[in-house]
């Protein structure tokens, strides 16, 4: 597999194609793991589909994807279905036609180039859209690859390869509306409204934290410079004290007013809100009480006293 592709295309992808992907594959595998019979974890299932958008000279922009029918077995695509598939998006979208395909995995494999030259009497040049499913903490970058496919002369044979293609991620407002909507959904495994407090709040501060780092430099850089441990650069002084001017803003009388009476309002809240679990508490141990004894008085002939 070659490093980088040559061909100068430029990606564009969607986001809707990348939870097109995910969605089809959290499906496959929750179906797979429900029909599991206990005995050793099945290694994860890779799901397939393509994906369309339209090509303007050479910008190629991924818009979405459907499922495709395929049998791993004999290595063989459902050609009715994408034929019928691909009837219904050109009554709705008709600019769109097949751009590629995609799967999932950690790399392509050798098994892919055979679904990749399938395609070709569709597209000549379909590209190949790989999302790798398994979690990396210290991975920053989306766990997407884009492959294109390049004829290479290996060994004196003149063979077809995957060959990686930049890509970025482009959007439009009703995506952007979209994702966001689905990044607040409240968790399907009983989250409460404190789940989502706390995760909001995990990133008001993750923001303050690196407001600050970010401040921390600039504080250092200045000194550095007012003790002459680095040249100066008036450039980026006129871009510091254009920043700084905006700081006066949040210390003035009516700011301090308007930030005491939001925290007293907080406190209040967070007051009453205990009181009224102390006071929904005492109802619970009363009610409790009551009953305890009015079953005690039946027996001794004696009333209850609350």
């Amino acid at each position: 597999m070659a490093s980088s592709s040559s061909s100068g295309l430029t990606f564009k992808l969607h986001p809707l194609v990348i939870v097109n992907i995910s969605d089809h594959y959290t499906r496959v595998k929750s179906q797979t793991n429900g029909c599991s019979d206990g005995g050793p974890p099945s290694p994860p299932p890779r799901v397939y589909g393509c994906v369309i958008g339209v090509q303007r000279g050479r910008t190629v922009e991924i818009f979405n994807s459907f499922e495709l029918l395929y049998d791993p077995i004999t290595h063989s695509l459902d050609r009715a279905f994408i034929e019928k598939k691909q009837e219904l998006y050109k009554k709705v979208f008709p600019h769109f036609y097949i751009l590629g395909w995609y799967s999932t995995g950690s790399d392509a494999e050798e098994s892919d180039m055979q679904i990749h030259k399938a395609l070709m009497d569709i597209n000549e040049s379909p590209v190949y859209v790989l999302l790798n499913p398994s979690i990396n903490p210290a991975q920053k970058d989306l766990p997407v690859t884009i492959y294109e496919s390049e004829l290479h002369v290996i060994d004196g044979i003149p063979q077809l390869i995957f060959v990686c293609s930049s890509y970025t991620i482009e959007t439009v407002e009703a995506e952007r509306i979209s994702v966001d909507h689905v990044a607040h959904l409240k968790p399907s495994d009983g989250g409460s409204a404190a789940t989502q407090l706390a995760a909001h709040l995990t990133g008001i501060h993750s923001a303050i934290k690196m407001l600050n780092s970010r401040i921390r430099v600039l504080h250092h850089y200045l000194v550095a410079m007012q003790k002459g441990e680095i040249p100066c650069e008036n450039s980026l002084l006129r871009q510091v004290s254009s920043l700084l001017r905006r700081l006066p803003a949040i210390e003035s009388e009516k700011f301090q007013d308007d930030f005491l009476m939001e925290y007293n309002d907080t406190l209040l809240i967070a007051y009453l809100a205990m009181f009224t679990n102390c006071s929904s508490t005492m109802n619970e141990l009363v009610d409790k009480f009551n009953t305890a004894y009015d079953r005690h008085s039946r027996r001794g002939g004696r009333t209850a006293f609350i």
